[in-house]
């Protein structure tokens, strides 16, 4: 059994089955996992909607790491957990699907369900060759995402994703990482920037990385409750630990 990660909720340093690791690769992750740093006086539009007791819609929307995240589901747990009957969250992903896709079907599996927040994720897929999306064509249709959803809502509160690095045929996934960091930036979005995390892990312990990405793509249960969900909740401004 690899040894377990946790993530301070206070410090952000990462832990390996209780015990820190001072080593040159972890300290780094204080400087750079978290590029995106959220203060407490920054918490999201959606955790202080959920402190105020209104009823929030999130939909969880992306690629098969969306669709087959036990994340998702594990978010569901948590918000019940600390705001009981306030947040419905829906999974709207799709195996093996890209961004274009996400255009595609976005009235139906998105829109229609009239969200308060958006989780969006289609950078792992983008790069995938068969589908022939270069680097602007997966920024313009992230952005036209965002353009629909918020003429539909204009205070829905869109949080863009980055995942894994990927395989071998995903090499350029830095490149359209580096899309949804600067879109979040320009439209001051809240970034859940998983992608530096991961490799720190995959640099400083492959076994447990091994572990919590199986097959160097999708993250396994482990994965998305110890890494996956711990980022998301700390992007939201909403406790990790309870």
């Amino acid at each position: 059994m690899p040894e377990r990660l946790l993530i301070s909720a206070t410090t952000g340093q990462i832990i390996f089955g209780g015990k820190l690791k001072r080593t040159l690769i972890v300290a780094t992750v204080l400087l750079c996992v978290f590029a995106v740093k959220i203060s407490a006086e920054q918490t999201s539009v959606l955790a202080a909607n959920l402190k105020a007791g209104k009823k929030q819609t999130i939909v969880a929307y992306g690629t098969s790491l969306t669709e087959k995240g036990v994340w998702v589901d594990e978010l569901q747990k948590k918000l019940n957990e600390l705001f009981p009957g306030k947040a419905t969250v829906l999974n709207k992903g799709g195996q093996g699907m890209y961004s274009k896709w996400g255009v595609d079907n976005l009235e139906e599996r998105v829109i229609k369900n009239k969200p308060d927040a958006v989780l969006i994720e289609f950078a792992i897929n983008d790069v995938v060759g068969r589908f022939n999306c270069s680097v602007p064509q997966a920024k313009e249709n992230l952005e036209f995402m965002i353009k629909r959803i918020l003429e539909q809502n204009p205070k829905c509160e869109i949080v863009l994703m980055t995942t894994t690095p990927g395989d071998l045929p995903r090499k350029k996934i830095p490149e359209y990482y580096d899309v949804y960091r600067s879109v979040a930036k320009v439209h001051k979005f809240l970034l859940v920037d998983m992608y530096p995390q991961w490799l720190v892990l995959l640099n400083s312990d492959k076994k447990t990385y091994n572990a919590y990405v199986p097959d160097l793509v999708h993250p396994s249960p482990d994965g998305c409750k110890f890494v996956v969900l711990p980022a998301i909740l700390r992007t939201l401004g909403i406790p990790v630990q309870h």
